[in-house]
Protein backbone atom coordinates (compact mmCIF):
# COMPACT_ATOMS: atom_id res chain seq x y z
CA UNK A 1 0.00 0.00 0.00
CA UNK A 2 1.21 3.30 -0.91
CA UNK A 3 1.28 6.31 1.82
CA UNK A 4 -0.37 9.38 0.91
CA UNK A 5 2.27 12.41 0.46
CA UNK A 6 2.61 14.41 3.51
CA UNK A 7 1.83 18.47 2.78
CA UNK A 8 4.89 20.20 4.42
CA UNK A 9 3.69 23.57 5.54
CA UNK A 10 5.69 26.76 6.17
CA UNK A 11 4.29 29.35 8.32
CA UNK A 12 4.86 32.75 8.29
CA UNK A 13 3.94 35.00 10.81
CA UNK A 14 4.82 37.81 13.34
CA UNK A 15 2.57 37.21 15.64
CA UNK A 16 3.15 34.29 17.88
CA UNK A 17 -1.02 33.74 18.48
CA UNK A 18 -1.71 33.46 15.13
CA UNK A 19 0.91 31.13 14.47
CA UNK A 20 -0.01 29.43 17.85
CA UNK A 21 -3.63 29.24 15.55
CA UNK A 22 -2.56 27.88 12.58
CA UNK A 23 -0.29 25.06 14.20
CA UNK A 24 -2.91 24.09 16.25
CA UNK A 25 -5.87 23.55 13.13
CA UNK A 26 -3.00 21.41 11.27
CA UNK A 27 -1.35 19.34 14.11
CA UNK A 28 -4.20 16.92 13.78
CA UNK A 29 -4.29 16.39 10.23
CA UNK A 30 -2.47 12.95 8.93
CA UNK A 31 -1.57 14.73 5.31
CA UNK A 32 -0.08 18.00 6.72
CA UNK A 33 2.89 18.85 8.22
CA UNK A 34 4.33 21.52 9.66
CA UNK A 35 7.69 22.15 9.05
CA UNK A 36 8.90 25.36 10.22
CA UNK A 37 7.58 28.69 11.61
CA UNK A 38 8.76 32.41 10.39
CA UNK A 39 8.30 35.57 12.02
CA UNK A 40 9.19 37.84 9.23
CA UNK A 41 9.77 37.50 5.35
CA UNK A 42 13.70 37.62 5.63
CA UNK A 43 13.30 34.07 7.74
CA UNK A 44 10.88 32.94 5.30
CA UNK A 45 13.42 33.05 2.96
CA UNK A 46 16.17 31.47 4.15
CA UNK A 47 13.80 28.75 5.56
CA UNK A 48 11.98 28.21 2.06
CA UNK A 49 16.03 28.05 0.46
CA UNK A 50 16.72 25.52 3.16
CA UNK A 51 13.55 23.46 3.42
CA UNK A 52 11.48 23.81 -0.13
CA UNK A 53 8.53 23.50 1.52
CA UNK A 54 4.97 22.23 -0.23
CA UNK A 55 3.28 25.54 0.70
CA UNK A 56 3.87 28.68 2.41
CA UNK A 57 1.13 30.61 4.41
CA UNK A 58 2.06 34.35 4.44
CA UNK A 59 0.96 37.24 6.87
CA UNK A 60 1.30 40.49 5.40
CA UNK A 61 2.45 43.47 7.71
CA UNK A 62 5.69 42.00 9.21
CA UNK A 63 8.89 43.54 10.86
CA UNK A 64 12.22 42.96 9.12
CA UNK A 65 10.80 42.54 5.53
CA UNK A 66 7.00 42.46 4.67
CA UNK A 67 5.07 39.68 3.20
CA UNK A 68 4.63 41.37 0.28
CA UNK A 69 8.63 41.50 -0.20
CA UNK A 70 8.96 38.06 0.86
CA UNK A 71 6.59 36.89 -1.38
CA UNK A 72 8.59 38.43 -4.97
CA UNK A 73 11.77 37.45 -3.75
CA UNK A 74 10.49 33.88 -3.23
CA UNK A 75 9.31 33.51 -6.45
CA UNK A 76 12.17 35.04 -8.21
CA UNK A 77 14.35 32.58 -6.30
CA UNK A 78 12.57 29.72 -5.39
CA UNK A 79 9.23 29.57 -6.01
CA UNK A 80 6.81 27.55 -3.90
CA UNK A 81 2.77 27.85 -3.63
CA UNK A 82 2.00 30.51 -1.20
CA UNK A 83 -1.42 31.07 0.42
CA UNK A 84 -1.71 34.57 2.30
CA UNK A 85 -3.38 34.62 5.29
CA UNK A 86 -3.95 37.55 6.71
CA UNK A 87 -5.92 39.91 8.46
CA UNK A 88 -9.51 41.58 6.75
CA UNK A 89 -7.46 45.08 7.38
CA UNK A 90 -4.91 44.27 4.64
CA UNK A 91 -7.11 43.71 2.00
CA UNK A 92 -5.59 45.93 -0.74
CA UNK A 93 -2.38 44.39 0.32
CA UNK A 94 -3.49 40.91 -0.25
CA UNK A 95 -4.37 41.48 -3.87
CA UNK A 96 -0.88 42.97 -4.45
CA UNK A 97 0.36 40.04 -2.94
CA UNK A 98 -1.48 38.26 -5.97
CA UNK A 99 0.60 40.59 -8.62
CA UNK A 100 3.78 39.36 -6.84
CA UNK A 101 2.90 35.77 -7.09
CA UNK A 102 1.17 34.76 -4.28
CA UNK A 103 -2.26 32.19 -5.26
CA UNK A 104 -4.46 32.55 -2.92
CA UNK A 105 -5.68 35.25 -0.10
CA UNK A 106 -7.89 34.37 2.65
CA UNK A 107 -8.80 36.16 6.23
CA UNK A 108 -6.63 34.35 9.58
CA UNK A 109 -9.24 31.64 10.57
CA UNK A 110 -10.49 31.84 14.11
CA UNK A 111 -11.29 28.52 16.02
CA UNK A 112 -14.88 28.36 14.03
CA UNK A 113 -15.69 25.09 12.30
CA UNK A 114 -16.35 26.29 8.67
CA UNK A 115 -13.31 28.64 8.74
CA UNK A 116 -10.90 25.53 9.87
CA UNK A 117 -12.64 23.60 7.09
CA UNK A 118 -11.74 26.56 4.31
CA UNK A 119 -8.06 26.91 5.81
CA UNK A 120 -7.33 23.28 5.67
CA UNK A 121 -9.15 22.86 2.04
CA UNK A 122 -6.92 25.69 0.56
CA UNK A 123 -3.72 23.76 1.82
CA UNK A 124 -4.99 20.65 0.64
CA UNK A 125 -5.70 22.70 -2.94
CA UNK A 126 -2.89 25.26 -3.44
CA UNK A 127 0.25 22.66 -2.56
CA UNK A 128 -0.44 20.88 -5.68
CA UNK A 129 -0.28 23.89 -8.03
CA UNK A 130 2.91 24.43 -10.51
CA UNK A 131 4.60 27.45 -10.04
CA UNK A 132 6.79 29.08 -11.97
CA UNK A 133 10.37 30.67 -10.65
CA UNK A 134 11.44 34.58 -12.26
CA UNK A 135 8.02 34.82 -12.75
CA UNK A 136 7.78 38.15 -14.42
CA UNK A 137 5.39 41.51 -12.75
CA UNK A 138 2.09 41.49 -15.12
CA UNK A 139 2.39 43.43 -18.09
CA UNK A 140 -1.28 43.97 -19.59
CA UNK A 141 -0.15 45.37 -22.91
CA UNK A 142 2.38 41.92 -23.45
CA UNK A 143 -0.22 39.80 -23.63
CA UNK A 144 -1.59 40.67 -26.78
CA UNK A 145 -2.99 43.57 -28.67
CA UNK A 146 -7.23 44.18 -29.14
CA UNK A 147 -7.69 44.80 -33.10
CA UNK A 148 -8.20 48.48 -32.96
CA UNK A 149 -10.97 48.00 -35.70
CA UNK A 150 -12.45 45.85 -33.51
CA UNK A 151 -12.71 48.49 -30.89
CA UNK A 152 -14.23 50.90 -33.20
CA UNK A 153 -17.19 48.97 -34.79
CA UNK A 154 -18.15 48.09 -31.04
CA UNK A 155 -17.88 51.39 -30.25
CA UNK A 156 -20.80 52.21 -33.11
CA UNK A 157 -23.17 49.57 -31.37
CA UNK A 158 -23.11 51.22 -28.25
CA UNK A 159 -27.06 51.23 -27.45
CA UNK A 160 -27.12 47.12 -28.34
CA UNK A 161 -25.38 45.32 -25.88
CA UNK A 162 -25.94 42.14 -24.03
CA UNK A 163 -24.59 41.29 -20.38
CA UNK A 164 -21.73 39.56 -19.19
CA UNK A 165 -21.46 37.63 -16.23
CA UNK A 166 -18.13 36.17 -14.88
CA UNK A 167 -18.39 33.00 -12.52
CA UNK A 168 -14.35 32.48 -10.58
CA UNK A 169 -12.86 31.20 -7.63
CA UNK A 170 -9.84 29.76 -7.03
CA UNK A 171 -7.15 31.98 -9.38
CA UNK A 172 -10.20 33.58 -9.93
CA UNK A 173 -8.91 37.03 -9.00
CA UNK A 174 -5.47 37.01 -10.94
CA UNK A 175 -7.05 36.02 -13.73
CA UNK A 176 -9.90 38.82 -13.66
CA UNK A 177 -7.05 40.69 -13.71
CA UNK A 178 -5.80 39.68 -16.86
CA UNK A 179 -8.83 39.56 -18.22
CA UNK A 180 -10.19 43.08 -17.41
CA UNK A 181 -6.76 44.62 -17.89
CA UNK A 182 -6.97 44.51 -21.60
CA UNK A 183 -10.51 45.10 -21.98
CA UNK A 184 -10.93 48.65 -23.90
CA UNK A 185 -12.35 51.59 -21.93
CA UNK A 186 -15.21 52.12 -24.38
CA UNK A 187 -16.04 48.49 -23.74
CA UNK A 188 -20.29 49.01 -24.14
CA UNK A 189 -21.84 45.87 -22.10
CA UNK A 190 -22.10 45.91 -18.17
CA UNK A 191 -19.69 42.99 -16.42
CA UNK A 192 -20.87 40.79 -13.46
CA UNK A 193 -18.71 38.70 -11.43
CA UNK A 194 -19.12 36.29 -8.79
CA UNK A 195 -16.02 35.68 -7.05
CA UNK A 196 -15.74 33.13 -4.01
CA UNK A 197 -14.10 35.12 -1.88
CA UNK A 198 -13.48 35.31 2.24
CA UNK A 199 -15.42 37.87 4.24
CA UNK A 200 -13.98 41.24 4.24
CA UNK A 201 -11.90 40.65 1.23
CA UNK A 202 -14.41 41.88 -1.54
CA UNK A 203 -13.91 45.89 -0.75
CA UNK A 204 -9.78 45.51 -1.55
CA UNK A 205 -10.76 43.09 -4.31
CA UNK A 206 -12.79 45.75 -6.05
CA UNK A 207 -9.89 48.87 -5.44
CA UNK A 208 -7.18 46.28 -6.59
CA UNK A 209 -8.88 45.49 -10.25
CA UNK A 210 -9.84 49.07 -10.40
CA UNK A 211 -6.29 50.12 -10.57
CA UNK A 212 -5.61 47.62 -13.26
CA UNK A 213 -8.90 48.29 -15.37
CA UNK A 214 -9.28 51.25 -17.61
CA UNK A 215 -13.11 50.29 -16.26
CA UNK A 216 -14.59 51.07 -13.25
CA UNK A 217 -14.80 48.09 -10.72
CA UNK A 218 -16.86 48.63 -7.71
CA UNK A 219 -19.13 46.45 -4.79
CA UNK A 220 -22.36 45.97 -6.26
CA UNK A 221 -24.98 47.67 -4.09
CA UNK A 222 -28.70 47.09 -3.69
CA UNK A 223 -31.11 48.68 -6.54
CA UNK A 224 -28.14 50.20 -8.69
CA UNK A 225 -28.82 50.70 -12.43
CA UNK A 226 -26.53 48.65 -14.59
CA UNK A 227 -24.50 50.86 -16.99
CA UNK A 228 -22.57 50.26 -19.81
CA UNK A 229 -18.69 50.12 -19.38
CA UNK A 230 -18.72 49.26 -15.40
CA UNK A 231 -17.85 45.90 -13.33
CA UNK A 232 -20.09 45.32 -10.59
CA UNK A 233 -18.79 42.28 -7.70
CA UNK A 234 -21.00 40.49 -6.07
CA UNK A 235 -20.54 40.99 -2.27
CA UNK A 236 -19.18 37.91 -0.28
CA UNK A 237 -21.81 37.14 1.95
CA UNK A 238 -24.34 37.89 -0.49
CA UNK A 239 -25.32 36.68 -3.68
CA UNK A 240 -25.98 38.95 -6.25
CA UNK A 241 -28.93 38.63 -8.91
CA UNK A 242 -30.32 41.17 -11.73
CA UNK A 243 -33.83 42.49 -11.59
CA UNK A 244 -36.26 42.59 -15.36
CA UNK A 245 -35.46 46.39 -14.98
CA UNK A 246 -31.92 45.46 -15.20
CA UNK A 247 -31.21 46.47 -11.29
CA UNK A 248 -29.16 44.88 -8.96
CA UNK A 249 -30.98 42.71 -6.58
CA UNK A 250 -28.68 41.30 -4.14
CA UNK A 251 -29.82 37.75 -2.24
CA UNK A 252 -29.55 37.05 1.39
CA UNK A 253 -26.98 34.08 1.92
CA UNK A 254 -28.55 30.78 3.57
CA UNK A 255 -26.48 29.36 5.78
CA UNK A 256 -26.60 25.79 3.94
CA UNK A 257 -25.23 27.90 0.72
CA UNK A 258 -21.68 26.32 0.52
CA UNK A 259 -20.26 28.98 -1.95
CA UNK A 260 -20.41 32.32 -1.29
CA UNK A 261 -21.28 33.79 -3.04
CA UNK A 262 -22.62 31.65 -5.71
CA UNK A 263 -22.24 31.77 -9.13
CA UNK A 264 -25.58 29.54 -9.69
CA UNK A 265 -27.74 32.37 -8.39
CA UNK A 266 -25.97 34.81 -10.23
CA UNK A 267 -25.66 33.11 -13.43
CA UNK A 268 -29.37 31.95 -13.26
CA UNK A 269 -30.84 35.20 -12.73
CA UNK A 270 -28.94 36.91 -15.80
CA UNK A 271 -30.32 33.82 -18.06
CA UNK A 272 -33.71 34.20 -16.73
CA UNK A 273 -33.83 38.09 -17.07
CA UNK A 274 -31.21 38.48 -20.16
CA UNK A 275 -32.17 35.04 -22.25
CA UNK A 276 -30.04 34.83 -25.00
CA UNK A 277 -28.29 38.39 -24.81
CA UNK A 278 -26.46 36.64 -21.69
CA UNK A 279 -22.85 35.57 -21.88
CA UNK A 280 -21.85 33.86 -19.59
CA UNK A 281 -17.79 32.72 -18.98
CA UNK A 282 -16.75 30.11 -16.22
CA UNK A 283 -13.34 30.43 -15.18
CA UNK A 284 -11.08 28.64 -12.97
CA UNK A 285 -11.65 27.51 -9.37
CA UNK A 286 -12.51 24.41 -7.66
CA UNK A 287 -15.72 22.53 -7.26
CA UNK A 288 -18.88 22.80 -8.95
CA UNK A 289 -20.43 25.98 -8.45
CA UNK A 290 -21.64 27.55 -12.22
CA UNK A 291 -22.37 24.83 -14.09
CA UNK A 292 -26.02 24.94 -13.21
CA UNK A 293 -25.94 28.36 -14.04
CA UNK A 294 -24.34 27.94 -17.07
CA UNK A 295 -26.60 25.07 -18.23
CA UNK A 296 -29.25 28.00 -18.11
CA UNK A 297 -27.81 31.23 -19.93
CA UNK A 298 -26.78 27.89 -22.82
CA UNK A 299 -30.72 26.89 -22.65
CA UNK A 300 -31.61 30.54 -23.23
CA UNK A 301 -29.81 30.49 -26.03
CA UNK A 302 -26.88 32.74 -24.38
CA UNK A 303 -23.50 32.56 -25.21
CA UNK A 304 -21.16 30.31 -23.04
CA UNK A 305 -17.37 30.22 -22.78
CA UNK A 306 -15.04 28.73 -20.41
CA UNK A 307 -11.19 29.24 -19.71
CA UNK A 308 -9.16 26.60 -20.66
CA UNK A 309 -7.26 24.00 -18.75
CA UNK A 310 -3.86 25.01 -19.30
CA UNK A 311 -4.47 28.78 -18.21
CA UNK A 312 -6.26 27.79 -15.23
CA UNK A 313 -4.82 27.43 -11.48
CA UNK A 314 -7.67 24.95 -10.89
CA UNK A 315 -9.54 23.33 -13.89
CA UNK A 316 -12.76 22.54 -11.99
CA UNK A 317 -15.73 24.66 -11.97
CA UNK A 318 -14.57 25.25 -15.67
CA UNK A 319 -14.27 21.80 -16.12
CA UNK A 320 -17.79 20.68 -14.83
CA UNK A 321 -19.29 22.84 -16.80
CA UNK A 322 -17.28 21.62 -19.89
CA UNK A 323 -18.37 18.34 -19.19
CA UNK A 324 -22.11 19.14 -18.71
CA UNK A 325 -21.92 19.93 -22.69
CA UNK A 326 -23.02 23.33 -22.23
CA UNK A 327 -19.67 25.41 -23.01
CA UNK A 328 -19.83 27.31 -26.72
CA UNK A 329 -15.99 27.69 -27.09
CA UNK A 330 -12.98 26.35 -24.34
CA UNK A 331 -10.17 29.61 -24.59
CA UNK A 332 -6.63 30.37 -23.08
CA UNK A 333 -7.44 33.52 -20.49
CA UNK A 334 -5.46 35.81 -23.48
CA UNK A 335 -8.11 34.81 -26.15
CA UNK A 336 -11.11 35.87 -23.93
CA UNK A 337 -11.26 39.57 -23.68
CA UNK A 338 -11.06 39.40 -27.88
CA UNK A 339 -13.48 37.11 -28.17
CA UNK A 340 -16.05 39.07 -25.94
CA UNK A 341 -15.49 41.86 -28.31
CA UNK A 342 -16.42 39.78 -31.36
CA UNK A 343 -19.55 38.26 -29.32
CA UNK A 344 -20.25 42.30 -29.03
CA UNK A 345 -19.63 42.66 -32.46
CA UNK A 346 -21.84 40.07 -33.96
CA UNK A 347 -24.00 39.78 -30.95
CA UNK A 348 -25.23 37.01 -29.47
CA UNK A 349 -27.50 35.19 -32.52
CA UNK A 350 -25.15 36.27 -34.83
CA UNK A 351 -22.00 34.80 -33.23
CA UNK A 352 -23.37 31.61 -32.60
CA UNK A 353 -24.60 31.05 -36.09
CA UNK A 354 -20.84 31.78 -37.27
CA UNK A 355 -19.80 29.01 -34.73
CA UNK A 356 -22.48 26.64 -36.10
CA UNK A 357 -20.91 27.35 -39.33
CA UNK A 358 -17.19 26.77 -38.58
CA UNK A 359 -16.73 30.35 -38.96
CA UNK A 360 -15.17 30.77 -35.76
Amino acid sequence: MTSTKVIRVLIVDDSSVARSILCEILKDQDDIEVIAEATNGQEALELVEQLSPDLVTMDLNMPVMSGLEAIEHIMHRKAVPILVVSSEGDADLAYQALSNGALEVMAKPNLDPEKIAEFIHQIRLLSGVPVITRMKRFNPNEVFNLNRDQVKSVEAKKNEYPIFAIASSTGGPKALAHLLAVLPENFPAPILVAQHISHGFIEGMAYWLSTLSLLPVKVAEEGEKLMPGKVYLSPSEQHLTVTKTHQVKLQARDEKDIYHPSCDVMLSSVAEVFGSEAVGIIMTGMGRDGTKGMTAIYEQGGVTLAQDEASSVIYGMNAEAVNAGVIHRELPLTSLAEEMLRILLLKSTGYLAALRRGEL
